[in-house]
């Protein structure tokens, strides 16, 4: 294993002579810098299958049964660290922190809505900070989780869409996220965490592997054993990606983020329509729908002038006649500097009798959080440390 050299320059910061005292901010870099280096000198344990984890063991003259052991810790037990592994001897623990990583996402902040959601800053390896809700309701807990970090699709009307994609989040991270959640499901109200979305920062079909993998682990019976039912998956629309999905035969839900059901509108406000046209989704939707058997829901927010007339009601019920589906209106969650607003409370009924004029399923959605902007569309938002140090790096 190469020797690691740490340099001030390496941590982005200006060579200081050497009576310069270091402020707690350039030594929080140094320390997270010299952490992610590090870590990424070193194999991810969570990487590891259960035949290549068990064959470690071996090749260190450790028993078998130990890599059983580890495996518990890591996706049932939410272990974050090597030594949370109690029923490892020290010996062991050490052995692993000397052959691998396991860069884990941890609490960073929390803040409790007067509706009692929760949001959460999620801290990662590198410094990095994605956010996750909990939302509970009368009928389900409910963990919205990111994908990404920042978001490359700068759709018009979401606060995660005005920050740069930094990278990809693993498997791991993503996991990590579903686990402090619920846990937190039990601790603040003691009831199981039920339902998993994936609409927090990040476009989820641009991780694929990661966000497939993540949730094979969360539903795995030696994981977390959820049912994929429970979990739901929302896409701004990457019709090449919709189709993998259908090949893989996946068993979770699909929301597609649709806000107009023609390309004119729809591409002002999102610009991956242009490129994945309504014609090109549609046809990528009907062959998910032919290969999995799974209703599609589309997520539809009401912007006050935009889309909320019967003209776009009639468009969206036209769009619905493709592939089974339902419709989820949702209110539109002011962000900073925006152009929208939401729609009035006449113009959502009347949208929604319109649709169910025509037979489809319909449920508007409330907005939970929004006081701590928790709410759809507005992560990061108002998060300093995420939106701060998102700005550090792109700059």
């Amino acid at each position: 294993m190469p020797r690691l050299i740490f340099s001030p320059a390496s941590a982005g910061l200006s060579p200081c002579h050497p009576c310069d005292i270091l402020n707690r901010s350039d030594l929080t870099t140094i320390l997270l810098t010299f952490a992610a280096v590090k870590a990424a000198t070193k194999k991810n344990i969570r990487d590891l299958s259960k035949e290549e984890m068990k064959s470690f063991f071996v090749e260190n003259n450790e028993k078998p049964f130990r890599s059983g052991q580890v495996w518990e810790w890591l996706w049932q037990k939410s272990a974050r660290s090597f030594d949370e592994m109690t029923n490892l001897s020290k010996a062991t623990r050490e052995l692993l922190k000397e052959h691998f990583a396991l860069p884990a996402a941890s609490l960073d902040t929390k803040q409790v809505s007067r509706d009692h959601t929760i949001k959460n800053a999620f801290k990662l390896y590198d410094g990095n900070i994605v956010e996750g809700v909990l939302i509970p309701t009368d009928s389900r807990m409910t963990a919205c989780v990111s994908s990404q970090v920042g978001c490359s699709l700068t759709c018009s009307f979401c606060a995660t869409g005005r920050l740069e994609r930094l990278r990809n989040l693993d498997a791991g991270e993503i996991f990590d996220q579903v686990s402090i959640i619920r846990q937190q499901s039990l601790e603040h109200y003691d009831i199981p965490l039920s339902n998993i979305v994936y609409m927090g920062m990040g476009e989820p079909l641009l991780n694929y592997q990661n966000v497939l993998k993540s949730i094979e682990r969360i539903t795995a019976e030696d994981g977390l054993n959820m049912s994929p039912q429970r979990i739901t998956v929302s896409t701004a629309g990457i019709a090449k990606m919709i189709k993998q999905l259908g090949d893989d035969e996946v068993r979770f839900n699909l929301a597609l983020s649709l806000h107009a059901a023609n390309d004119e509108k729809r591409s002002r406000i999102m610009p991956i329509n242009e490129t994945n046209t309504l014609e090109t989704l549609t046809e990528a939707l009907k062959y998910f729908y032919a290969k999995t058997g799974t209703r599609i829901t589309y997520e539809y927010i009401l912007f006050k002038g935009f889309n909320d007339e019967i003209a776009d009601a009639r468009e969206l019920a036209d769009y619905c006649r493709h592939v089974p589906c339902k419709v989820n209106i949702i209110e539109y969650n002011p962000i900073d500097d925006s152009e929208f607003t939401k729609a009035g409370k006449e113009k959502t009924e009347a949208f929604k009798n319109f649709l169910e004029s025509r037979h489809i399923i319909v449920n508007i959605r409330s907005s939970r959080g929004k006081d701590i902007d928790a709410a759809c569309g507005q992560l990061a938002n108002k998060n300093e440390h995420a939106v701060v140090k998102l700005k550090k790096q792109i700059i």
